[in-house]
């Protein structure tokens, strides 16, 4: 009998806690990993502990990781984001926060600017540079001709096409073979990767935390891109002395206590 009932117990609070909805959450933040890593990161984990504990925290594994190798478009990514950030709000969460490391942080600027309703970013160590990988002679060899090669096979109608093209991580190379709509979605000079051109589409001002390591070889300075994002009270720009691997790290106090300011 006692077995019985603590069966029937065990069941009545499984059902009870599964449809708690998250209107005792604030926020939530996307944690979004930069190029050939992963949401597990050892370079996030520091960061990501310290969020847990004043938001929810979704760490999405993003299409440039090192196990899905470009499988989606950039667009696609960032209707997916869309759909679980709608998720969220629907459960009754009232702050849906962006921030990533690296390419994680080229994301943040792009959901912004093509979907434009989140209500903070944070850019860490901002990556990925298709306008200068495009027009920098040098810098990845033939590497334009592949991305207009990409665009005109989407234009006649074969954006299913593989194409082999060769990547860039801070000085590093890897090459990779992708559908053509893929390529071009992440590697056109002036798309959504571009961030001097998403951070000038934002949809609506809201607060921006960008951060930058002052040993970080692709520093790049306030002006590239966060003087040309829309005015918020609560921006602000932060260099930290760290490298591009460490600066999540380094920086998580900040950003800990920015966001604090951010969802009171």
């Amino acid at each position: 009998m006692f077995q019985t009932v603590a069966i029937f117990l065990s069941a009545i609070s499984l059902i009870f806690f599964s449809s708690i909805s998250y209107a005792n959450q604030n926020c939530v933040v996307f944690l979004m990993h930069g190029k050939w890593g992963m949401p597990d990161s050892k370079f996030l984990k520091v960061l990501s502990d310290k969020i847990e504990t004043i938001c929810i925290i979704n760490k999405p594994e993003m299409p440039w990781s090192r196990n899905k190798n470009y499988n989606q478009t950039y667009e696609s990514l960032l209707q997916e984001l869309k759909i679980k950030s709608d998720s969220y709000r629907k459960q009754g969460v009232r702050k849906v926060i962006f921030a990533g490391h690296s390419f994680g942080a080229n994301a943040s600027m792009a959901y912004q600017a093509y979907i434009g309703d989140a209500d903070a970013l944070v850019a860490i160590a901002p990556g990925h540079a298709p306008y200068y990988m495009y027009y920098t002679y040098g810098a990845v060899p033939g590497h334009a001709a592949i991305v207009d090669n990409a665009k005109k096979n989407i234009d006649s109608g074969k954006p299913e096409t593989l194409m082999k093209f060769t990547d860039l991580n801070t000085g590093v190379k890897k090459d990779f073979e992708i559908r053509a709509d893929v390529l071009f979605s992440y590697y056109n000079p002036d798309g959504l990767g571009h961030m001097q051109k998403t951070a000038r589409e934002f949809k609506k001002p809201v607060p921006f935390l960008y951060i930058e390591g002052e040993r970080d070889q692709i520093k790049v300075g306030k002006n590239y891109a966060f003087d040309k994002t829309p005015n918020h009270t609560l921006s602000k720009y932060q260099t930290v002395v760290a490298d591009h691997v460490m600066t999540p790290e380094v920086s998580s106090d900040l950003v800990i206590e920015w966001l604090n300011k951010v969802i009171k």
